[in-house]
């Protein structure tokens, strides 16, 4: 069920703690730890707690855990005095979504090619 933690997913189990994150920041709806093949200087992903399997699901579903997942992609980058940086929210495998769980991208630290791959 949408929202509902999934035994299958390798981000729901690092929400539980039962897989380690190097983890920079969590609050009560997000969690933001650093993506274990980054593509930039700062690559930190920012996940909901709650599972849903990509940002338009769960824009549609709870927008205010959307808006959460926004405002701490913007804290991360702060923190890691990222003053360009880049949010991406890939959505399906052709666009090399991997693990199917709505999850934004900070990536910076370097510069950012338009348009990307």
């Amino acid at each position: 069920m949408a929202g509902e933690p999934q035994d299958d997913c390798l981000f729901c189990k690092i929400v539980a703690k039962e897989v380690p994150a190097t983890v920079v920041r969590e609050t009560e709806t997000t969690l933001a730890f650093r993506d274990i093949n980054p593509q930039a200087p700062t690559h930190v992903l920012v996940i909901p707690k709650v599972h849903h399997p990509d940002a338009a699901s769960l824009a549609a579903a709870e927008p205010a855990a959307a808006a959460d997942v926004l405002r701490e992609a913007g804290e991360v980058a702060a923190q890691e005095q990222a003053d360009s940086y880049r949010i991406v929210f890939n959505t399906g495998s052709g666009a090399g979504q991997t693990v199917f769980h709505a999850h934004a991208h900070v990536l910076g630290g370097r510069g950012l090619q338009w348009p990307p791959g």
